[in-house]
């Protein structure tokens, strides 16, 4: 458990796109039935928040303004 503490203690330190990335490379080193469907379901969704986008029905912020308040909040706990 001290190895995962620590590791975690790392991870945490990362800016958040990089922990971004991690997990995602953490999630795919797990093979499990449903994970073709969960990302077909993922990828259903992701298009139809762009084409709500594109439709005006959804706005946007810019990645850095995202990522600031991502780190805002997290040094906040």
């Amino acid at each position: 458990m001290e190895k995962s503490k620590r590791i975690l203690a790392e991870a945490l330190e990362l800016t958040p796109i990089e922990r971004a990335e991690l997990v995602e490379e953490l999630l795919a080193s797990f093979s499990y039935s449903g994970r073709n469907s969960n990302d077909a379901v993922w990828a259903k969704e992701v298009e139809e928040r762009i084409d709500a986008y594109d439709a005006g029905e959804l706005t946007s912020s810019p990645a850095d303004e995202v990522f600031q308040r991502i780190n805002r909040n997290s040094k906040q706990r």
